[in-house]
């Protein structure tokens, strides 16, 4: 039996304490240039949270339209936060499914967060239209003979808009869809 040899120890061991010593000046040398580029701005030290933000009532919205009135006053009771309301200028009119019928509805559109909400609805009207149309050309004549049936078409509605939106700015909004005018023929 030999002995291993007390030079090829040393050598495995300074090899190894070099390795770590390396990895150790890489690691620092990558967070410091990573530093670097976040105090340079060159990347954001904290991703920013974009999204409409809900609203108290006596609050003001940062994102208001130019023609919002100044002063809103609002009672005590219900909900902590307010509501803002889009109302679509034209009606929709749509064939009903599966039946010669045809549906014509006036809507509005609610939401509690700040005033990008409402500028995305009209920035993407022509989008949201297409959409709301879709859903009303899948809807069954017997389901809105029913005030369940219309609640579940609201429903329906309110999500058809908030998918639209989130595709096109990343995040929906709308709380509720209200029916302005209805009328089934």
């Amino acid at each position: 039996m030999s002995k291993p040899d007390k030079s090829e120890k040393k050598s495995k061991g300074g090899s190894r304490l070099f390795i770590a010593m390396g990895a150790v000046a890489l690691l620092a040398a990558g967070g410091g240039g990573a530093y670097a580029m976040m105090a340079g701005g060159m990347i954001p030290a904290h991703a920013e949270d974009n999204t409409p933000r809900l609203i108290r009532k006596g609050d003001s919205d940062p994102f208001a339209a130019a023609d919002a009135e100044a002063a809103e006053v609002h009672g005590d009771g219900g909900s902590e936060y307010r509501t803002a309301y889009y109302s679509f200028e034209d009606s929709f009119t749509s064939n009903l499914k599966g039946s010669d019928g045809l549906v014509q509805i006036s809507l509005a559109a609610s939401t509690r967060r700040d005033g990008r909400v409402l500028m995305w609805m009209q920035q993407h009207e022509l989008a949201i239209r297409s959409s709301i149309l879709t859903v009303l050309a899948d809807t069954p004549e017997a389901q809105l003979e029913t005030v369940k049936g219309k609640q579940a078409l609201r429903q329906r509605l309110t999500g058809a808009i908030n998918d639209e939106l989130v595709a096109l700015e990343g995040f929906g909004g709308i709380d509720q869809v209200y029916f302005r005018s209805f009328i089934v023929q």
